[in-house]
């Protein structure tokens, strides 16, 4: 079954965030489960953003999360942004075509 993370948080320190995003990536191609992910930013609540990350499943994301470049990024992670993140833990149901 797919799987899907959100992590929502707030930061003024958006470029660095995103940075830090790219250098993750960079340095967990080829070994991290994770698939597709969105960064989004909240319209209506400055400096809130969400990133949407999708697994084949969920044991796929706790093997993605076990990496050790994963609680690297999220030890950095914590002292980019405003307060502790909010995770949603999401399993797919249905997949909807547009």
């Amino acid at each position: 079954m797919a799987f899907v993370q959100m992590i929502e948080f707030t930061t003024t320190r958006e470029d660095e965030v995103r940075a830090l995003i790219a250098e993750y990536r960079a340095s967990t191609e080829g070994v991290r489960t994770a698939g597709e992910a969105r960064v989004c930013t909240d319209r209506d609540q400055p400096n809130r953003y969400v990133i949407i990350v999708q697994f084949e499943s969920y044991e796929a994301a706790m093997k993605n999360s076990e990496l050790p470049e994963t609680s690297a990024m999220a030890a950095k992670m914590m002292e980019l942004c405003d307060g502790p993140p909010t995770f949603r833990n999401l399993d797919v149901v249905e997949m909807i075509e547009g």
